[in-house]
């Protein structure tokens, strides 16, 4: 069974930067997507950002040109670079992966706190 293992989350002060990382292992899939969403309490989950097997990236219009989300395709790993972070997005933050047969994945989230 395929997981996703997130890590990076954490505290961080208003305009400060993480960098979260998303690994999948146990499975053997052929990755489309891999991306991040977020949730924020009492709020749905959204679009962070996506990044597909070709290299084309996709964000949420709240994050661009702030966040970069990147892939090593040598690893299957994922990472969300997110700079000048407000307070508003303190969230946990999922890792999601969708193989070419359109099956969805997630990981169990990490939680990014920004501290105003």
């Amino acid at each position: 069974q395929l997981q996703l293992a997130e890590s990076g989350g954490g505290l961080v002060q208003a305009w400060g930067s993480l960098r979260l990382p998303c690994a999948p292992s146990g499975g053997i899939v052929s990755i489309s997507y891999m991306g991040w969403y977020r949730q924020a309490p009492g709020k749905q989950r959204e679009l962070v950002a996506l990044v597909s097997t070709g290299g084309g990236a996709r964000y949420a219009d709240s994050v661009k040109d702030r966040f970069t989300i990147s892939r090593d395709s040598a690893k299957s790993t994922v990472y969300l670079q997110m700079n000048s972070l407000k307070s508003e997005e303190t969230a946990v933050y999922y890792c999601s992966l969708q193989d070419v047969r359109i099956r969805l994945y997630w990981g169990r989230g990490t939680q990014v706190t920004v501290s105003s």
